[in-house]
């Protein structure tokens, strides 16, 4: 049977949401209007702010029933959390102040709106990230599990279960498999939980055990068998989860697509392909690239000045570079080198004894000041922030046929910097494992984990060993 747990927590995520905004309204109107801390005219009743609240608190609760931000969430990752979160109380927020200026209630505070807003979102993501690790550490002793039985102890089977246990925080025990042409040998016998019987006693089983979720590791030839088991998983009001035989083939997160009314397998999962996570990211790239050109503007302008003092030649470097959907575009940097001839094609790499270099140059792409002008192909939409570094037309057409899956890093906008480059995969490393770290974070993109580049990028320091 369906477990009432995720019910009962479902249940009381949307009480403490509600709690959470109105906690939030009355610390809104102490510090706005009683602390003393922030002048301002005379506020109108309370009555009436704690009426416009209480109107807020079911508009987000209803726009975060329609958004999914109430569904199960032992699979889901903070991040995906984090963004709902933060969509939720954006519309909602919105929907407020269209029905506050429809029945003319214009004289509530900005300053109390921002305030409050503000803190119903900080709060309720800090009350949802301790609630869940304190059910990870629950689910990790043993409490609040998950009872999942395997059908198939094949490959497919064995890999799902070894993987995981590796994950205990989600909270998942495996409580055997079925198969009809196996038995384990004695180390297999020590290593997975026990074969149970064969397929056809899942009924039985399922009405023995305790037992949530019924996984389908079968091969190919076993998938007449699917509509039977299905049908007796919904009997007993057990979830069914399929591993499709060709899961060996599939990257790290395919995703099911719908296209002309047929469900589709889509074979890789990019969360910047929605148009909603594409707009957050850009807004991000915007702001912070003007806050960081503002910030740098003086360092730029001694940069400028010492170029200009040590070598003839223009101060910045254009260099074509393959972007996404591999458009190519025109790459900005401080230029470190000596200035080479118009018709001059450069193919080749830049090595530790290089001539090209300039003293100050040197200086610049050791400390990787020569990239702040980048920041400006962000402000012109050529790159992001955050992503995979592009890479020059000549070395692209080269990687493509000697790595696999090197094209993807193309789906996104290349980036300042990157998963790779925080994990020290600069310069003269590895094309392979730079691509692996690339799809990675291609595949698993959130603000968040913008938000945590950028920060182990500024605590590693701007020193780059392998910059020639």
């Amino acid at each position: 049977m369906i477990r009432r747990n995720q019910r009962y927590l479902t249940q009381l995520y949307i009480i403490l949401d509600f709690l959470i905004i109105q906690v939030s309204f009355i610390c809104s109107w102490w510090l706005k209007f009683e602390s003393g801390w922030i002048d301002g005219d005379e506020p109108l009743p309370v009555q009436t702010y704690a009426i416009w609240s209480l109107v807020y608190g079911a508009i987000a609760i209803f726009i975060g029933l329609l958004a999914s931000l109430y569904a199960p969430k032992r699979k889901k990752r903070f991040a995906d959390e984090f963004i709902k979160i933060f969509q939720t109380h954006l519309i909602s927020v919105f929907i407020l102040l269209s029905v506050m200026f429809f029945v003319k209630q214009v004289d509530i505070s900005r300053y109390y709106l921002a305030i409050y807003m503000i803190g119903n979102v900080m709060a309720i993501m800090l009350y949802r990230y301790c609630v869940k690790v304190s059910l990870k550490h629950f689910r990790e002793k043993g409490y609040n599990l998950q009872y999942v039985l395997i059908l198939g102890s094949g490959s497919l089977g064995k890999r799902f279960y070894d993987n995981l246990k590796q994950y205990p925080e989600l909270g998942y025990e495996v409580v055997g498999f079925l198969d009809d042409y196996r038995q384990w040998d004695s180390l297999e016998a020590k290593q997975y939980k026990p074969i149970l019987g064969t397929l056809d006693e899942l009924p039985e089983l399922l009405h023995r055990m305790l037992i949530d979720e019924v996984i389908l590791a079968l091969p190919l030839y076993a998938h007449d068998k699917y509509p039977q088991i299905i049908a007796e998983c919904e009997k007993a009001g057990v979830r069914t989860l399929i591993i499709p035989d060709f899961f060996d083939y599939l990257p790290a997160r395919p995703y099911f697509d719908n296209f002309a009314g047929v469900p589709l397998i889509n074979v890789r999962d990019i969360p910047l392909d929605m148009a909603g996570n594409r707009l957050f990211k850009r807004v991000f790239d915007i702001c912070f690239s003007l806050f960081a050109i503002i910030l740098t503007s003086p360092l730029m302008l001694a940069i400028a000045i010492g170029i200009k003092l040590t070598s003839p030649g223009p101060l910045i470097f254009k260099q074509e570079r393959v972007g996404m959907n591999r458009r190519t575009f025109k790459m900005y940097k401080f230029r470190s080198m000596r200035a080479l001839p118009e018709e001059t094609v450069d193919t080749g790499w830049t090595t530790e004894n290089d001539p090209r270099r300039t003293k100050f140059g040197s200086f610049l792409r050791k400390t990787s000041l020569d990239e702040l002008p980048q920041f400006f192909n962000v402000l012109l939409g050529h790159m992001s922030v955050v992503g995979p570094r592009p890479e020059r037309p000549y070395f692209v057409e080269q990687f493509r046929e000697e790595i696999p899956k090197y094209m993807v890093k193309h789906h996104v906008r290349p980036g300042i910097t990157g998963w790779a480059q925080t994990n020290g995969l600069r310069g003269d490393t590895s094309i392979e494992d730079r691509i692996k770290h690339d799809i990675f974070y291609i595949e698993n993109w959130s603000l968040l984990f913008d938000i945590k580049i950028i920060f182990k990028t500024l605590r590693n320091g701007f020193i780059n060993k392998n910059a020639y």
